[in-house]
């Protein structure tokens, strides 16, 4: 049964208020195991899942440009690693991420952006998620502790990558002690069983994949397993089901930051989901379809900020096009305009490779995308040249912002957390 551990916190340290340290009792919450567990959905909860899975389904079998090449894909991915990223603190916008991305190219760490590359951290964790959905048959501890040590892996905590938590973490109030803190989550003690409890769950069939994932995020979170990166790694296991259990095999669409955005709402999930008592109780059943259907809305509203999204490439795309004139269909610079939605800054280098072309074809075509103003030159790292297509940068950080706003439009409804600026002339 879901219950708390009584604790008394002892404070140690010097150059702290009296206040920092201070003593306290308090209450480490343990979740109840939930690998084949039975859940009790009412009908307008089993009713959200139904249409989330709908959305998610039509998604991956109608998308175009989101899903005929990896590329969109990875964009998509990266909207959803940067945002979440903001989240965590890393206001970093997608032009600096981008920039060191190339700069990984040319091995050049003579300048390196310490903020981009822990958000590049943010994106590696993400894509091990999914490769991992692909390649391995069944989701392990050491699983998750991949994800997280990709993630923590290129940050000044790096020592933690990857590591379970041997001391007792908490959330909210004071950073010297937990007398304050909105949750503490179950003591290092607890960690490992609930985590094996965790990825045998993450192995079932038993529930929808929506579901699934949704309980799965929120225990967790709630076991909060690691010194740092816990929401981050969080998000990324959202990924990891939905793609193993093949509901989203092309596109995953970024739930994780929707439920970001309703703050309050997610907040509320996650503690209607940690009830005390029995599983069966009218407080557990409650607690969980609060949670599971406030999931299953989110995913719905995330695959419309996709399609809309889709649509911005699908036009960006046409204009592009229309600038060129007349070029072969299968020529280099044709070629290039649908890799830059997904790839928005390339190298020749780079470029020649993804294209499958010619050094000298390549450069041919950035010369001339250059001259119709769908790229524009800049520099990485020390000296080092890339080409950036800004227009498809401006439309990733105009999805950033959709999905930071309630009602999808920062003019109307301003963004709930932390997100990149609006250039002038931007919609939105």
């Amino acid at each position: 049964m879901g219950h708390y551990i009584r604790e008394y916190w002892l404070s140690e340290g010097d150059g702290m208020t009296r206040r920092d340290r201070r003593g306290c009792e308090y209450a480490a919450y343990v979740p109840d195991p939930i690998a084949g567990a039975t859940f009790t959905f009412d009908g307008e909860t089993a009713a959200d899942v139904s249409d989330a899975e709908l959305a998610i389904i039509r998604l991956n079998a109608q998308s175009t440009s989101l899903a005929s090449t990896e590329a969109i894909a990875r964009l998509l991915l990266r909207a959803e690693a940067v945002a979440s990223s903001w989240i965590e603190g890393l206001e970093v916008g997608a032009g600096r991420v981008l920039r060191a991305e190339a700069a990984r190219e040319f091995e050049d760490r003579g300048r390196a952006d310490v903020t981009a590359e822990e958000v590049l951290g943010n994106i590696d964790a993400m894509s091990e998620a999914l490769a991992a959905a692909d390649t391995e048959s069944e989701i392990t501890v050491e699983t998750i502790l991949e994800i997280h040590r990709r993630l923590l892996a290129p940050t000044r905590l790096a020592e933690h990558a990857g590591r379970i938590r041997e001391v007792q973490n908490w959330v909210g109030g004071s950073a010297y002690n937990p007398c304050s803190a909105a949750f503490i989550p179950p003591p290092p003690s607890e960690v490992l069983a609930l985590l094996e409890d965790l990825a045998a769950f993450c192995n079932e069939d038993l529930l929808s994949p929506v579901a699934q994932a949704a309980i799965a995020h929120a225990q967790f979170e709630t076991i909060h397993p690691f010194v740092d990166g816990n929401g981050r790694t969080g998000r990324a296991l959202i990924h990891l089901i939905l793609r193993r259990r093949g509901l989203a095999p092309r596109v995953v669409p970024p739930v994780s930051l929707v439920l970001a955005t309703l703050s309050r709402d997610y907040i509320e999930g996650l503690t209607a989901f940690r009830y005390e008592g029995i599983p069966g109780s009218d407080a557990a059943i409650d607690g969980v379809n609060r949670w599971v259907a406030l999931f299953g809305a989110a995913c719905a509203r995330a695959v419309r900020d996709a399609e809309e999204f889709e649509e911005r490439v699908d036009a960006l795309k046409y204009a592009w096009r229309s600038r060129l004139g007349k070029v072969r269909s299968g020529s280099s610079a044709n070629l290039m305009v649908e890799l830059l939605p997904g790839t928005p800054m390339v190298t020749a280098t780079s470029a020649a490779k993804l294209l499958g072309r010619t050094f000298k074809a390549t450069n041919r075509a950035i010369a001339l995308l250059q001259e119709k103003g769908v790229l524009r030159q800049v520099t990485v790292g020390r000296r080092n040249k890339a080409f950036e297509a800004t227009e498809a940068i401006a439309a990733f950080t105009s999805l950033e912002r959709q999905l930071a706003s309630p009602a999808d439009n920062t003019l109307s409804s301003p963004p709930t957390r932390p997100v990149p600026a609006r250039r002038q002339g931007e919609g939105a």
